[in-house]
């Protein structure tokens, strides 16, 4: 007489809920996640006005790119300021106010291009020319720094 096992409830249930809980393991995680939406802004650098200047005679405007999920870019008292800007040949930050750039501050998604005016270079050293680039970073109202862009060389000259 040949033993025939013969499975129970039990031993079924064993197996069933390891092959469904492998089955929605597996089903959930190739579920895409909808895209989620950076709180940061990001900019990237577009362009230079020009490369080389004169000292105190030449303004330099740099052109960048701008996107913000939330729309909180700039600030209505203009005593705070939403950009910092480097200019390599010195330690600390120069600091520039930008308005805000949606209707009475909603909430939305927006991008465009910005322009900032730097005010005229000037030599530090005491020969006829220098170098600098520019470190570029924008700040929204509620903190959140964005990526940072570099300038290409900018030249002053006597």
């Amino acid at each position: 007489m040949t033993a025939r096992i013969v499975p129970t409830k039990t031993s079924a249930m064993r197996l069933f809920i390891p092959c469904i809980s492998i089955f929605a393991l597996s089903f959930f995680s190739s579920c895409k996640k909808e895209d989620e939406k950076p709180i940061a802004p990001i900019i990237e650098f577009k362009s230079i006005s020009q490369n080389e200047v004169a000292q105190f005679n030449n303004e330099i405007s740099i052109t960048f790119s701008y996107e913000d999920h939330q729309g909180d870019l700039g600030q209505t008292d203009p005593d705070i300021y939403s950009v910092r800007i480097k200019d390599d040949r010195l330690l600390n930050y120069d600091w520039y106010h930008i308005s805000p750039m949606t209707p009475e501050l909603q909430e939305m998604h927006i991008k465009g291009n910005y322009v900032l005016q730097l005010t005229p270079l000037f030599l530090l050293g005491s020969g006829g020319t220098e170098t600098t680039r520019f470190t570029i970073q924008l700040r929204d109202r509620a903190g959140n720094w964005s990526n940072q862009i570099v300038s290409p060389v900018v030249t002053i000259t006597n």
